[in-house]
């Protein structure tokens, strides 16, 4: 029988996963974090993209969007907190490309350096809510 740890992903707005996972794998700021029971204690900032979530007794991983955060681990729990966190099957993949095309049109119309880099910043955020989108559609396969 695998070891288990607690998992729990939280938004501001809501709690979007809570129970047992096998493994979890996140975007760490430095890199993809993988995380199972037992690990060492950490406390790191994640950026946008995609959770992966290992349920026990499940083939297919659990895929949550978020858009950065924090993630604290303890040996037996992991708490991922995110302003926004998006279950990767609610997405809507329209809406998030339509949004990219806004997203670019701001950047070439935008003169000021800080209007661009908000611009920029919002188009790596839709373009990880994409990643997060085309790896659920290659599960599903």
């Amino acid at each position: 029988m695998a070891a288990k740890m607690h998992i729990d992903v939280v938004s501001a707005e809501e709690s979007i996963y809570s129970g047992e996972a096998e493994f979890v794998v996140l975007p760490g700021v430095e890199g993809e974090l993988g995380i199972y029971p037992r690990h060492t204690p950490l406390i790191t900032q994640i950026k946008a993209g995609t959770v992966r979530i290992k349920v026990p007794g499940k083939t297919e991983e659990e895929l949550v969007y978020v858009q950065g955060g924090f993630l604290e681990v303890q040996p037996d729990h992991v708490n991922v907190l995110s302003d926004t966190a998006i279950r990767a099957a609610d997405l809507d993949e329209a809406k998030v490309l339509e949004a990219k095309r806004l997203a670019e049109e701001a950047i070439r119309a935008r003169t000021e350096k800080h209007e661009i880099a908000t611009a920029e910043a919002e188009l790596a955020a839709i373009s990880a809510q994409l990643q997060a989108i085309q790896k659920l559609r290659r599960t599903k396969r």
